[in-house]
């Protein structure tokens, strides 16, 4: 049985624990208390203000794996608060035999810090987690895009999906290299999870939907994604040439993907311009 009165009661001491600042939002008005609001609570995790206030008082019984995730996520539990938080939702949480989805408090708070810059959080399937205004500015709000849309390597074979809004990736070589590395890596995360019903689904798609995506899966090729400088293509600002470096989590398999630019350079000014149009559209 699942104990709505306790669930309700934790997500409120876990969002009291937290302040603005430790999400990278400022602090507006007048707070009658530290802790988080639930407005910036639904925010954060993508859904309304009136789904955070039923679940909080025990009128919503039946959260979804992806709400219960994204709650976890935005109120930067810990595995064991994340897996607890799962079973009062009456989920089974997530096993070894699936991709993690979990982010560690510290890597969030990593990218809360870290986010004058574009950074990312994936899984290993390259599902997008979190990211920074300034990630959103360069290549499009994430918030409003499916989960399929926000799959990495689904943009990279689907550019259509990021809309006109968004920065697109070139590379030297016309982005084979990229791409090829990518679905090998891809590859090696199926053969680490070979019963994720969703990493399966994602790669059937992929093979239905992208001849290049089926061709270059066909070859059997296995790897690891590699970081690699290139040039962004975005509608308001032009072209940026970003240094772009993949960094895995130790203990897990999530990947911090950064993209730095030469302090002063032309580059480093756009992006201070994306930042500041970030920050406006999220206040």
């Amino acid at each position: 049985m699942t104990d709505h009165g306790e669930l309700g009661a934790l997500l409120r001491s876990w969002r009291d624990r937290l302040s603005p600042a430790d999400v990278g939002t400022t602090a507006f008005g007048v707070r009658r208390a530290a802790g988080l609001r639930r407005e910036e609570l639904a925010a954060l995790a993508g859904v309304s203000v009136d789904y955070v206030v039923r679940l909080e008082q025990g009128r919503a019984r039946t959260p979804s794996a992806q709400v219960v995730a994204a709650l976890g996520r935005a109120l930067q539990l810990d595995r064991g608060e994340q897996d607890h938080l799962y079973r009062l939702a009456g989920l089974q949480p997530p096993g070894e035999a699936l991709v993690s989805t979990h982010v560690p408090p510290g890597v969030q708070r990593l990218v809360t810090r870290m986010g004058d810059n574009p950074i990312a959080v994936f899984t290993a399937a390259w599902d997008l987690l979190t990211w920074s205004s300034t990630w959103a500015g360069l290549f499009g709000e994430p918030a409003g895009r499916t989960p399929w849309e926000r799959n990495l390597v689904v943009q990279t074979f689907h550019e259509e999906v990021l809309g006109d809004r968004a920065g697109r990736a070139r590379h030297a070589d016309g982005g084979a290299e990229f791409r090829a590395s990518l679905v090998a890596d891809l590859r090696r995360t199926q053969g680490r999870h070979p019963h994720d019903p969703r990493l399966r689904g994602l790669i059937d798609r992929l093979r239905e939907t992208s001849p290049e995506f089926a061709g270059l899966w066909d070859t059997g090729a296995v790897g690891e994604h590699l970081s690699q400088r290139k040039t962004i293509d975005h509608p308001v600002v032009g072209d940026l040439e970003v240094d772009c470096d993949v960094f895995t989590v130790s203990g897990s398999e999530l990947r911090i993907v950064t993209m730095t630019v030469a302090t002063g350079s032309p580059a480093a000014e756009k992006l201070d311009f994306l930042r500041v149009a970030g920050a406006a559209a999220l206040s």
